[in-house]
């Protein structure tokens, strides 16, 4: 997968991200869990690093789906820092590490 880099700094992510929106808000009712999940693993083990939510999207729902797919992750297949969510709070872009659990 090839990689580009966000604005200013050393931001990286793949060249082809995923909008997570549809899947539990938006076009009609919330998909099903499992299959969103095999969606978001599918995703990953293309390559892809960055991944579009944001708060509206249940609140709060789509980002614990999306925490919860990648969840296996850390530490095997990708490195913590490797895997971006792009999420927008009170109307305002921020771009956050994943972060794991202490």
């Amino acid at each position: 997968m090839q990689k580009r880099k966000l604005g200013m700094g050393n931001l990286e992510v793949s060249a082809i991200g995923l909008g997570c929106m549809g899947m539990s808000w938006s076009y009609g009712p919330p998909k099903d869990k499992q299959e969103m999940v095999a969606l978001l693993h599918a995703a990953v083990e293309r390559g892809v690093t960055f991944f579009d939510t944001a708060e509206v999207y249940g609140p709060l729902v789509n980002e614990e789906l999306v925490g919860e797919a990648l969840a296996p992750f850390r530490g095997e297949s990708l490195h913590r820092d490797e895997i971006r969510v792009g999420a927008q709070p009170r109307r305002r872009w921020q771009v956050e590490r994943s972060k794991q659990p202490t």
